[in-house]
């Protein structure tokens, strides 16, 4: 169909020009702007379908790989999404090795795309014979006409990231980018984007997100390889117990190491605020901003790259038990809806600001409540207090027949459903009470510091 310019060929010629998003407001205290190169827009949802292509037309022009071959590899299951894709379109079989930290998600798309997966103990040495590298060398000895991309030293890999990843980024931010934020695993695309925009920019910085129980934080800082550092963590596709070649570190400024917790937590909330179904390393990325910020200024335009998308990793950080089993959750009702959704067909109570403060007492006796906020004109304009009430009203007693508009305190903090209990929390203090939960113009409710706390305990 080559006489209609608006149709691909095929699957592969839809790779790259991923969008760029402005984070809002899951960013809002972090200086400058922060925007997203969404990289699950790929056809394999993963920015491994860049390389994984590469690779292999690198590989047919070396004379590799030669018609039915097969391609073995080892992967975390994004880099074996994308060369499914390559292997379906060009005709070959693919093998993939990978660790049994990986999610049933990615093993279960990878089988549904014709892959042959062989599943292997994550815990053990890269030289184990059973370690997901060790089994994808000897098959590769053992197969005939295979070809073994090995992607952690293959430099297409990062290739396809100078010349695809690095300018895309350049141009969407009409080269204003100042920093380049991504989780590092083989290690490509931050050295291949690195090296395209220091050519560009030699100020740009780059900095790259490790995991704890991963070498190359301190590689980095101290050229030493610490095997003391090596110990198993759970997060998918960054960090590393050995030292990629396609890990350029004289091109990356900084590592910062972002913990399982932290990373899938974030995950999470990004869904939630952003509407970005992400998966997990897209999360650990954005907690290292949070955790750099105070490196960041009002003139500040950082880019962080989202690797693969969320659907991937619905069995994991987006299932509430596995989370809680963990210890990444440690209560039930994680978001502030869920406190509500028991008393939500409940309407509002409300203390009018022109009513007398008795009123609001007799309101609240009757419905054994603490807190009430006060109400001018539809418009929350103040709160009471049961407590502060008590105060004044020993105080003086006649202002029980004082307007409510009189005594009022602040008005409670406005919060979304979607947000975190724990967050919620911290906006209480020894002045404020509780919050109102905003579900639209017409429609909120309160939750008070009795209900946070019942909550978190």
């Amino acid at each position: 169909m080559k006489d209609l310019p608006k149709v691909y060929d095929n699957i592969l010629q839809t790779i790259g020009n991923t969008p760029m998003i402005q984070l809002n407001k899951i960013a809002e205290d972090i200086p400058g702007v922060v925007l997203a190169k969404t990289e699950y827009f790929n056809p394999g949802h993963s920015v491994k379908d860049r390389m994984a292509l590469k690779m292999i037309e690198d590989a047919e022009k070396r004379g590799d790989i030669k018609p039915g071959g097969t391609i073995i590899e080892c992967t975390s299951g994004n880099t074996g999404m994308g060369l499914a894709l390559a292997a379906i379109v060009k005709g070959y079989k693919l093998i993939c090795t990978l660790s049994d930290k990986q999610s049933k998600e990615k093993m279960d798309i990878l089988r549904a795309m014709g892959a042959e997966l062989y599943v292997c103990p994550t815990n053990v040495a890269p030289e184990h014979p059973e370690s997901y590298y060790s089994v994808a060398t000897r098959l590769a000895k053992e197969i005939p006409n295979s070809f073994y991309p090995y992607q952690y030293d293959n430099l297409s890999n990062r290739e396809a990231h100078y010349e695809s990843t690095g300018p895309e980024i350049w141009e969407q931010t009409d080269g204003k980018i100042t920093h380049f934020v991504v989780g590092v695993g083989t290690g490509g695309t931050i050295s291949g984007v690195a090296k395209y925009l220091k050519e560009k920019n030699p100020d740009v910085k780059i900095w790259g997100v490790d995991s704890y129980g991963s070498v190359f934080k301190k590689y980095h800082e101290t050229g030493e390889f610490d095997e003391s550092e090596i110990y198993s963590y759970i997060t998918e596709g960054i960090g590393e117990d050995i030292l990629p070649k396609n890990v350029d570190f004289s091109l990356i400024d900084k590592f910062e190491k972002v913990t399982d917790r932290d990373g899938a937590l974030a995950t999470r909330e990004l869904a939630r605020k952003e509407g970005l179904l992400l998966g997990w390393s897209a999360g650990s990325a954005f907690q290292a901003i949070r955790q750099l910020k105070h490196e960041l200024d009002e003139d500040s335009v950082v880019v962080v790259l989202f690797h693969d998308h969320g659907s991937r990793y619905v069995g994991k950080i987006f299932n509430d038990d596995w989370m809680e089993e963990r210890g990444f959750l440690n209560h039930k009702n994680k978001m502030a809806k869920d406190l509500v959704d028991k008393h939500r067909h409940l309407p509002l109570l409300t203390a009018n600001a022109n009513e007398p403060v008795e009123n609001a007492i007799q309101l609240m006796r009757k419905h054994d409540v603490s807190q009430l906020p006060v109400v001018d004109g539809g418009k929350y304009v103040g709160s009471l207090d049961d407590s502060r009430l008590l105060q004044v009203i020993l105080d003086n007693p006649a202002v029980s027949s004082r307007p409510a508009k009189e005594i009022m305190d602040a008005p409670f903090p406005v919060v979304s459903p979607t947000e975190e209990i724990r967050d919620v929390a911290k906006r209480l203090n020894k002045n404020t009470g509780a919050v109102l939960v905003k579900f639209g113009e017409d429609e909120h409710h309160i939750l008070s510091r009795h209900d946070l706390v019942a909550a978190l305990s």
